[in-house]
């Protein structure tokens, strides 16, 4: 693996440990199966497969800050709402 892709994958673990510990089923859930992800794929060496891996790894932070955002979004839309007032 070229030692450009090897610093981005190790920037993408990086990233989405940090965002997991906020993951609904919890932190140590989200390692063990990032964990696993990554040593599924610790054998690849063909750099295309490699990329390809790394923007599937791009779209699931994406998601995870989607999923992040819209629970903020209802937790702030509970506060200011209670349930006579629906807007």
């Amino acid at each position: 693996m070229a030692n450009s892709l090897r610093s981005e994958v190790i920037k993408l673990y990086k990233n989405l440990l940090y965002l997991g510990r906020e993951y609904p089923k919890g932190a140590d859930y989200f390692r063990s199966r990032l964990k696993a992800a990554f040593l599924k794929n610790k054998d690849e060496t063909d750099p295309e497969k490699i990329k390809q891996l790394i923007a599937r790894g791009e779209f699931v932070i994406k998601e995870l800050e989607a999923l992040y955002f819209l629970r903020k979004y209802r937790a702030m839309k509970q506060r200011y709402y209670d349930s006579d007032d629906k807007p």
